[in-house]
């Protein structure tokens, strides 16, 4: 019988594990924390967005490493197939804003369970608090892993170890090590779907500030990479909420130098109406000061970093305001520049971008193409995507692609 070993019982590994079951093979899943799935728990902030139910095509504009190696994985398990996979299960699922499925319960443990009890009941043989030391070649086939210094032979190998965001699940880039030592290139792990952090002070001061409504514009070398309308939040290190994950997907290969990151605090506006809305707002508050007038335009809490930019003083009255004065308002509040700093550190990030160079896979298998037997699945490759269930999906289809070609 042909031995299977699964490294990582996360998404991928646990779909790699009971497709692999299903051929007949013997499959050994090795994890080396307490429990499976220990990052799946705290996905959708402890609902487990698995997945995003749209068509394939659809799904691949929200991938941003890689979507065409994933074109053979996403069309043999689609995100239809992973809904079907679940509610024929036992587990029922409901689809959100923005196309998102969540379990009915809301509960990302029922996932678990259901993975790993559809993996015992085919056999699946899972051994928990199990390390994976490495994996060993012999003429350019896996040969067998080895655990406390002992070797467990076996045909092949799926590594499914995640990344290297958020270690405390177990994702300490593992497979990075297995993967270099056997040939592989590994593509520079970044943060992705992450905070921004800048430079300056005033974030500070607009900490725990929501913005809604508001357009994020991202430039690398003069080219706009990202413009989204949507909502964001000050907060002690810089910028965070939903727009400055996605943002973070699209600029966290650039170079610091290329790059121009700003708020447009009026999107709806273009400069001319917004000329005639402040006129309107002085003319009104004429004998008021400047910076009361501004709280029926921007949030109060911004409104002293505007008027600083603008170096115009908070107690100065309306009607004392020049036409240049406007001016360099109207500038500010649509073209709000960030002083990039950094990202937030990886083991905050929700995924990890970069990992196993794709180009080393079999995008029809998920099998390398330098060790016969070793395959991998899930974040551990150079593949990631925006927030919304796709990385979950992408770890299935990718395990399931792995599973049956073990």
């Amino acid at each position: 019988m042909h031995k299977v070993v699964i490294v990582g019982g996360g998404p991928a590994g646990l779909m790699a594990a009971y497709y692999s079951a299903l051929q007949g093979n013997y499959t050994v899943l090795f994890e080396k924390n307490e429990k499976t799935g220990k990052k799946l728990y705290i996905t959708g902030k402890g609902r487990c967005n698995l997945s995003n139910n749209v068509p394939v095509d659809e799904f691949l504009n929200n991938v941003v490493s890689n979507s065409k190696f994933l074109y053979g994985a996403l069309n043999s398990f689609t995100p239809y197939d992973t809904l079907s996979f679940f509610e024929n299960s036992g587990l029922k699922l409901k689809t959100e804003r923005g196309n998102r499925v969540f379990p009915l319960s809301d509960k990302a443990s029922d996932v678990t369970k259901t993975l790993e009890r559809l993996c015992i009941d085919l056999g699946v043989d899972i051994k928990l608090n199990m390390l994976v030391e490495q994996i060993n070649v012999e003429n350019g086939h896996v040969k067998s892993v080895t655990i406390n210094g002992d070797d467990f032979l076996c045909d092949s190998v799926v590594v499914c170890t995640g990344g290297l965001s958020y270690p405390l699940t177990g994702s300490t880039g593992d497979g990075y090590k297995f993967a270099k030592r056997l040939g592989h290139s590994i593509i520079t792990p970044r943060p992705s779907l992450v905070g921004i952090e800048l430079n300056g002070q005033y974030f500070r001061d607009a900490q725990g500030l929501s913005l809604k409504n508001v357009s994020l514009i991202a430039k690398v070398a003069n080219k706009t990479v990202f413009n989204e309308l949507g909502e964001m939040l000050f907060t002690h290190f810089g910028v965070s909420g939903p727009i400055v994950l996605s943002c973070s997907c699209l600029i966290n290969r650039a170079s610091v130098d290329d790059l121009e990151l700003y708020i447009d605090f009026k999107p709806a506006l273009d400069e001319e109406t917004l000329h005639k809305r402040i006129i309107r707002e002085v003319d009104s508050a004429r004998n008021k000061s400047v910076s009361n007038m501004l709280r029926s335009l921007l949030p109060k809490n911004i409104i002293p970093e505007i008027l600083r930019r603008c170096n115009i003083k908070e107690d100065k009255i309306c009607s004392e305001i020049t036409v240049q004065e406007r001016k360099l308002l109207i500038e500010v509040m649509k073209k709000f520049s960030l002083d990039f700093k950094a990202f937030r550190p990886i083991e905050e990030a929700i995924v990890t971008s970069g990992g196993v160079n794709v180009k080393e896979i079999n995008p029809k298998t998920m099998e390398s193409k330098i060790v016969k037997g070793l395959f991998f699945a899930g974040e551990v490759l150079d593949v990631d995507a925006f927030t919304g269930g796709f990385n979950i999906q992408i770890a299935f289809s990718t395990g399931y692609l792995a599973g049956i070609n073990a």
